[in-house]
């Protein structure tokens, strides 16, 4: 049961914030209930240009969508049919769908969307997911057709994507136009205000296609800072949040509260800039690094053993070929490559290349003390290896073109091919370590080009191989996602598989409920 101080904090609270005045307007509904978010800070939303984001689910819909099994479900779009001769796939859309602003939802948005996505003076890092795609032709107002030079079995996984309003974008900058700061789409929810800084403000849309969403406001509260979330969630400021894991022991028998224990395919690891000229001249040392990390220490220090040991980015995956070298924690084999590669060390234990100090820093995203802690025991670690190494917390964020390392996080909930295609490959559009290896290349194109799954199997089997070679990273461990709730909170699914982030828990966002409020 919700406390009288938190109920009393949560209302003053809400009657502060713009949105949410009195009463009672379709619109604003004062009156009804209303779920508080703990959110990271926005700066835009933009789905067609940035990839995360948990509000984008609540305010944008794609052609397709996932259910709680991660499967591949109709959108915006009811049917779909696929030709094999012409890579052809032609998408019937929904009857009376209309925007937020009450204009009808048509097939020119999409073939807006996807063109604008795939127009590399956007600098979309989605580009790579539709490169297949040759021809985009609408038919009529309801059927879109998409002709790709190429199969790719993930397509359908990709229309995933929120389609953007043609009438209000159509000649407007991509990248910085004000739409993505008052963004309008076809979502369960709809923007009613933005408080840069503070909050983003939504009201239930009454003319959502799957019905009426049941909470009738949803507050993501700016609270960059994952400590202050916790606090913030215990003085009933936020009803749910994503917790860290040492935060997250306070709620487990808190009464009150349930705390969801939730998988992700999300895992964290030492992205290497291979734009930086140390990495060029040092990449054949990586796999040395690698062998220096106890992964099992990190799960067990920074999550309190709620992960596990990662080795590859498809662990959470049906793909993942378990086979490949762990890099399990071993300072012998470590230590054989640095002197196969004539490295020596020093009277301090450290070694050296070249008469220098092997020595890096790597860098953590300030406000993300999950990742903060594992940039601080994983330079630890490698001190123990005998290099020297240093973990930063740069205060104006990560510097992706000047950086030496930083920690990294991505995920595979779905196809296998999202995060890996655009990830790893050459100058793809999410390959922000300049990592280049053309057995790589050739696996994920294989992979996504064969719908036969024994060929798809063995294509990723060997991409992971290739990449197990010659890393990209040091992976570290896949994360848990730790979701605290009032206990008033009805309708999450605890059990379907998270993306990076955490993301996907607001999948079934419209089922929920707040009892007692």
């Amino acid at each position: 049961m919700k406390k009288a101080m938190s109920l009393l904090l949560a209302l003053v609270m809400v009657l502060s914030l713009a949105a949410c005045g009195s009463g009672g307007s379709a619109d604003d509904n004062s009156s009804g209930t209303t779920l508080v978010y703990g959110s990271a800070d926005y700066t835009r939303i933009n789905p067609a240009m940035d990839e995360h984001g948990e509000i984008n689910l609540l305010l944008f819909n794609g052609l397709t969508a996932h259910d709680g099994n991660d499967q591949i479900v109709p959108g915006l779009a009811e049917t779909w049919d696929y030709d094999e001769q012409t890579y052809t796939y032609t998408f019937h859309l929904r009857e009376g769908v209309k925007w937020h602003d009450g204009e009808p939802f048509t097939a020119d948005d999409v073939k807006f969307t996807i063109e604008a996505i795939m127009d590399p003076e956007n600098g979309s890092e989605n580009a790579p997911n539709y490169e297949d795609v040759e021809e985009i032709t609408v038919i009529d107002a309801q059927t879109v057709a998409f002709r790709l030079t190429e199969p790719n079995v993930a397509f359908l996984e990709y229309m995933t994507m929120g389609i953007l309003p043609q009438h209000l974008l159509a000649g407007q900058d991509m990248q910085e136009s004000d739409f993505f700061r008052s963004p309008v789409g076809t979502g369960p929810y709809k923007l009613k205000s933005w408080d840069a800084g503070q909050s983003i403000v939504l009201v239930k849309n009454e003319d959502y296609y799957l019905g009426t969403p049941k909470i009738d406001r949803v507050i993501f509260k700016i609270v960059p800072d994952d400590n202050a979330q916790a606090v913030q969630l215990q003085s009933g400021e936020l009803d749910l949040a994503l917790l860290t894991p040492k935060d997250a022991q306070n709620f487990t028998d808190k009464e009150g509260y349930t705390c969801y224990d939730m998988k992700t395919s999300d895992y964290r690891g030492i992205l290497f800039n291979f734009n930086n000229d140390y990495w060029t001249e040092n990449k054949d040392i990586i796999p040395a690094i690698c062998y220096g990390i106890d992964r099992e220490a990190i799960v067990q220090a920074v999550l309190l053993g709620e992960g596990m040991p990662a080795y590859g980015p498809l662990q959470r995956n049906i793909y993942n070929d378990e086979n490949v070298e762990h890099y399990d924690y071993n300072l012998e084999k470590s230590a054989e490559i640095f002197e196969a590669a004539g490295c020596t060390q020093d009277a301090d234990g450290y070694w050296c290349r070249n008469g220098e100090r092997i020595s890096f820093t790597i860098n953590a995203t300030p406000g993300d003390q999950v990742r903060i802690d594992m940039a601080q025991i994983a330079a630890q670690q490698l001190r123990e290896a005998g290099l020297d190494v240093k973990a930063d917390v740069p205060a104006g964020g990560i510097d992706w073109a000047g950086q030496e390392c930083c920690i990294i996080g991505w995920g595979s909930p779905f196809d296998a091919d999202d995060h890996t295609y655009k990830v790893f490959g050459t100058d793809k559009g999410a390959n922000y370590s300049g990592y280049s290896n053309t057995l790589v290349d050739e696996y994920l194109t294989q992979a996504r080009q064969t719908e036969d799954e024994n060929e798809r199997k063995e294509a990723y089997a060997k991409f992971q191989e290739a990449l197990a070679e010659t890393p990209a990273y040091t992976f570290f461990c896949y994360i848990d996602a730790l979701y605290a709730a009032e206990n008033t909170i009805q309708g999450i699914d605890e059990d379907t598989v998270l993306g990076h982030h955490g993301v996907g828990i607001f999948w079934n966002i419209c089922d929920w409920t707040i009892e007692n409020q």
